[in-house]
């Protein structure tokens, strides 16, 4: 009974997958202790980094290995914003699905400036603004990028929304310089 709780809660929540420890004590001699884990939803930071994100946007290192989820996004931004980057990541997710791309990772830069990329390779730049502003850009995108791409028969190789009345795209195998001039390139060689 001479158990100090406190510090035994912190030895508990220092096993990388607890999120929680409740310890208390039961009459007569005995302690009992409740653990909740995190639910990693996330990948946090570079590529091969140990961190990962729970289900409530708390940043927690873990071994990678031990991720049940195949297939977890990765998100990044500055400290303390994993909460927005896994809200937006939420938000935007869906809309990519509805032209059948899978969000693989998104990107909250230290200028506020998102970026995402799909599962195809394709890298959009999202702009900065509120996550509603976000949405609505890439909302405008989705809508209409199906259209452009089947038009030429090519996937989105990249994007750029931070545009107030439309986007840049560019598709795979797609150019606008002139053919002529990049055969003569190529003979100069």
């Amino acid at each position: 009974m001479t158990v100090d709780l406190q510090s035994t809660r912190a030895a508990f929540e220092t096993v990388p997958w607890v999120r929680r420890a409740v310890v208390q004590r039961e009459f007569p001699n005995r302690l009992r202790v409740v653990l909740l884990e995190h639910k990693a939803v996330a990948y946090w930071g570079a590529e091969g980094d140990a961190r990962l994100v729970n289900n409530v946007g708390e940043v927690f290192e873990a071994n990678p290995g031990d991720v049940e989820a195949e297939e977890l996004p990765l998100l990044d931004g500055p400290k303390g914003q994993a909460p927005l980057v896994l809200q937006a990541y939420h938000e935007l997710s869906p809309l990519f699905d509805e032209m059948d791309a899978a969000l693989e990772q998104l990107q909250l830069r230290e200028q506020g400036n998102w970026r995402a990329q799909l599962d195809s390779g394709a890298v959009i730049e999202l702009g900065h603004g509120s996550l509603a502003e976000v949405q609505a850009r890439t909302r405008r995108f989705i809508d209409s990028v199906t259209q452009v791409s089947s038009r030429f028969g090519r996937d989105v190789e990249s994007a750029d929304l931070r545009y107030a009345s439309g986007y840049a795209l560019k598709l795979r195998g797609v150019t606008t310089g002139d053919v002529g001039e990049k055969v003569d390139q190529k003979k100069k060689r």
